[in-house]
């Protein structure tokens, strides 16, 4: 079978299974089926029950992959229509997510630290909490494994989609703009998309929370690993 054919069947796999998982969620509404987390799941089970290696199906799914960078443009739409309360809250909003990227970082430090992982693996965790593209940068300005991290972001994104809006309920989190805040600093994109679901202000409190937050932690790692690894 031809590259071609390879990637149209790796892009149309992806799409079912997407839908499928959509479907799944919206006939049984619950945390765990999170359709980025049954895809995840049913996607990498597919790829071992055939014994087929991600680099092959990669090969389509770079082009689904592609669309990620004009999603998140996209997302300037809505913060566009939310931009006279982001003005009204911009220095809480700041404050909010610079406290959150601080802690982010420095709570995976000193979890690593505390747990005596290898220096590798510690630097591979501190940027987990922002989105792949920029994850990776960081990962190899501190010689951190960008694979791992990418790795590492995934896990806290899904995690953060799916026990995010349990946890900031439990915590008694009921503003749009504050739980934006808590999802896109926390799980970046992944995190972000799942507030758009829940509603627009959240969605775009949880943009400029992600956006921030690259920032943010870009400036701060290499710091922390200069200062303590």
């Amino acid at each position: 079978m031809n590259n071609f054919m390879i990637g149209v069947l790796a892009i149309l796999a992806t799409i079912t299974i997407f839908f499928a998982s959509r479907w799944l969620n919206r006939k049984f509404p619950h945390p765990l089926t999170l359709p980025v987390l049954v895809s995840t799941i049913a996607i990498a089970s597919g790829l071992l029950i055939f014994d087929i290696s991600y680099d092959t199906y990669f090969i389509g799914g770079q082009w689904i992959d592609r669309f990620l960078g004009p999603a998140v443009v996209a997302l300037a739409y809505p913060l566009y229509q939310q931009r006279e309360i982001i003005k009204q809250y911009t220095f809480i909003i700041f404050v909010g997510v610079f406290i959150g990227s601080v802690i982010g970082v420095f709570s995976g430090l000193m979890m690593g630290k505390w747990l005596n992982l290898d220096p590798l693996i510690i630097k591979s965790v501190l940027p987990k909490s922002v989105t792949s593209p920029v994850a990776m940068d960081i990962a190899y300005s501190i010689g951190a494994s960008p694979a791992l991290a990418v790795v590492l972001v995934m896990v806290a994104g899904i995690s953060g989609a799916v026990m995010g809006p349990t946890i900031l309920r439990w915590a008694g989190v009921h503003d749009h703009l504050a739980k934006g805040l808590g999802m896109g600093s926390a799980s970046h994109a992944i995190g972000t998309a799942k507030s758009m679901e829940m509603n627009v202000q959240q969605g775009a409190a949880s943009t400029i929370a992600m956006i921030l937050c690259a920032i943010i932690v870009s400036i701060i790692t290499p710091i922390l690993v200069v200062l303590f690894l």
